[in-house]
């Protein structure tokens, strides 16, 4: 007599329930592994505007900082008084060559004027855009590893820095000597992220070159 091995009922009962349970949890699997890919992607985002933030503050701090003939950004007078206007020195300026300097009498632009000046791109305001895309969705079969799963929008603001009332400088509630940069990062479905940055007004320093023959 040939002895066969068979499940008898209750283990028949057990597979099936395991079974179900796996198939039913597949799809929250799937919306675990979707979710982090989304956060993934949000953090490329996140990425990508840090760097677009850090390229930004390379820029000239003000239309006013260069000057004819001088290559180095210099300090813009933010008040009337605020530089000498013999020595060209601000109060803490090193009286040393190729230390920093101010402009000869020139001001900041004006907080309503911030922007470009007819389309340039060389200092600080004049990144204030509309918003524009960080990643560019190729949508060529044969570019998709250069595709996203969101289309995720930048957009710059460029203003003087509000300072605490506490420290303001009496009827003055801007501070013309800081720029506040603030980059947006957006979706379809609203504000992922804001970044922030300030940009002081202090000019740039010159190094000391030597030529040996």
């Amino acid at each position: 007599m040939v002895r066969r091995f068979a499940f008898t009922m209750i283990e028949l009962i057990f597979a099936i329930v395991i079974i179900s349970i796996s198939v039913l949890s597949l799809p929250m699997m799937n919306q675990v592994i979707s979710d982090n890919i989304e956060g993934s992607i949000t953090q490329e985002a996140i990425f990508a505007a840090s760097a677009e933030l850090n390229q930004i503050i390379s820029y000239h701090w003000d239309e006013n900082s260069l000057q004819n003939g001088v290559s180095l950004s210099r300090v813009v007078w933010a008040t009337a008084n605020d530089c000498d206007p013999l020595t060209q020195l601000r109060p803490g300026h090193i009286r040393e060559p190729l230390h920093r300097r101010c402009t000869d009498v020139a001001t900041p632009t004006p907080a309503n004027n911030l922007g470009s000046e007819g389309g340039d791109l060389d200092d600080l305001d004049d990144i204030n855009q509309n918003p524009h895309a960080i990643f560019i969705n190729i949508g060529n079969a044969g570019n998709r590893a250069l595709e996203y799963k969101n289309a995720y929008m930048s957009t710059f603001n460029v203003s003087y820095a509000t300072i605490d009332p506490a420290y303001v400088i009496p009827n003055d509630d801007t501070n013309n000597n800081i720029k506040r940069i603030r980059v947006t990062v957006s979706d379809a479905a609203g504000v992922v992220t804001e970044l922030t940055t300030f940009s002081s007004n202090i000019g740039e320093i010159d190094y000391y070159k030597r030529t040996y023959p």
